[in-house]
């Protein structure tokens, strides 16, 4: 793959049509993305990842943790967390979506 364009609410679609969480909309040999959301009051229920990972706030309010740093997100936030470190969102108080990206791609 040379070149991938792509559309958050078109992604966001294809997520809600398949009743999911996450919606992975690239995967190349060095990283995958996708589009995570999670409604106001919702419980995350990730684990940590084998993998380095970045996140966008596209929309939405709440708070992350991660390790000892906890701080509020909201839209245009981007977060960092390394392999293997404990993370999660909560107090979600607005429909939260995020860009997730992973290096390596997730597994």
């Amino acid at each position: 793959m040379k070149a991938m364009f792509a559309n958050v609410g078109e992604i966001d679609r294809k997520r809600i049509h398949g009743d999911k969480l996450y919606q992975e909309f690239l995967r190349v040999p060095a990283m995958s993305a996708g589009l995570y959301v999670l409604a106001a009051g919702a419980t995350d229920p990730q684990r940590p990842h084998r993998e380095d990972e970045m996140y966008y706030v596209v929309r939405g309010k709440a708070r992350f943790k991660a390790a000892e740093e906890d701080r509020e997100v909201s839209a245009g936030s981007v977060l960092f967390v390394a392999a293997d470190v404990e993370h999660r969102f909560y107090d979600i108080v607005q429909e939260l979506a995020v860009l997730v990206f992973f290096a390596p791609p997730e597994s």
